[in-house]
């Protein structure tokens, strides 16, 4: 039996458990796996700004600070402007794949719906950033 997302732990369940798929895509991998050189960290940054994002109502021990927008430029324009919208419906695709295998609820279709909402933002962002 599924339950929600509801504690920093399920949060840091999800994400590991993602970004492990994600690091051995055959398409992903390599945008992730040239540029992150410290996997915990990383995987710690991204427990607390999904954490963050699912429950910005509560009060948290740890709040995201960060410029996501940035990175995500910052790689793009680092492989030649390469990242298109394939790779974000791989990522997405991957997210969902990974909500429906550990959890269910109403926290989980707000993880889909905001990853979709990221998503479609990022790649408007960096896509704006190449005409600079």
């Amino acid at each position: 039996m599924k339950t929600d997302i509801q504690t920093r732990e399920d949060v840091a369940l999800l994400v590991t458990s993602f970004y492990k798929k994600v690091r051995a895509h055959n398409v992903l991998g390599p945008f992730f796996n040239d540029v992150i050189k410290d996997w915990d960290a990383h995987l710690e940054r991204l427990t607390t700004f999904w954490e963050t994002s699912l429950f910005m109502t509560r009060k948290l021990e740890h709040k995201y600070k960060g410029d996501p927008l940035q990175a995500h430029v910052k790689v793009d324009k680092d492989n030649n402007n390469s990242i298109t919208e394939l790779h974000f419906g791989l990522w997405l695709n991957l997210w969902f794949e990974t909500l429906e295998e550990l959890f269910e609820g109403d926290v989980t279709e707000n993880a889909k719906r905001r990853a979709r909402k990221m998503g479609s933002f990022l790649y408007l962002k960096i896509f704006e950033a190449r005409s600079k």
